[in-house]
């Protein structure tokens, strides 16, 4: 079992490593960057580097892993009882997010990756994405639930994952990739899931 005190030192090294890399990569480019030198900048061993990426194209998506901690930490304290959208608006829009790096590295990854692995780990941060809402939503639900009161919040949080993350598909396919579009974004897809989806036919 992984203790607090670990764990915190976990995030820290991760969060050393990632502002590290973006760095590197803004400097030298993600190619000419090696993890020995992350891992130098980070002051942490190339062991400690593998301990927490599989590779430094890894941290390319490290955005994607603290913005999904940071919005667990702000959805867990929105309660239940309020509206499911806009306690995932409110959460999205805690994190404590660096405009720089965060256009920097939607850009980098563009450049650097092929589209099918960047659709992967999207795929698979919006499934993260989706079990955290779905966590939250049966917090207030804990009693006896029957097959159909789950089928509702299971839908419901894949329907506002799949909104947030079409969201920033648009975004990062888009020409303004600052914040602020990311929001509004955001606000649209999640409004459009609150009022109901028109056949665009």
């Amino acid at each position: 079992m992984v203790r607090p005190a670990q764990t915190a030192r976990s995030e820290r090294t991760r969060e050393a490593l990632r502002q590290a890399a973006v760095v590197r990569f803004l400097a030298q480019g993600v190619e000419d960057t090696t993890a020995e030198q992350i891992a130098s900048d980070a002051g942490v061993s190339l062991r400690t580097f593998y301990r927490h990426f599989a590779s430094k194209h890894d941290l390319l998506f490290a955005d994607y892993d603290a913005g999904l901690h940071w919005f667990r930490a702000a959805l867990a304290v929105c309660s239940p009882e309020d509206p499911i959208v806009e306690s995932v608006q409110a959460a999205i829009m805690a994190a404590p997010y660096d405009d720089w790096a965060v256009t920097n590295i939607a850009s980098m990854r563009s450049q650097e990756l092929d589209d099918g692995r960047i659709v992967r780990h999207i795929r698979q941060v919006e499934a993260e994405f989706a079990e955290a809402i779905e966590e939250h939503m049966t917090k207030s639900n804990n009693a006896s639930r029957g097959t159909d009161e789950r089928m509702r919040v299971t839908v419901t949080a894949r329907c506002i994952a799949a909104a947030v993350f079409g969201a920033m598909e648009v975004w990062m396919l888009g020409e303004d990739r600052s914040l602020p579009e990311l929001d509004r974004l955001c606000r649209h897809a999640l409004e459009l899931l609150r009022t109901g989806i028109e056949d665009p036919r």
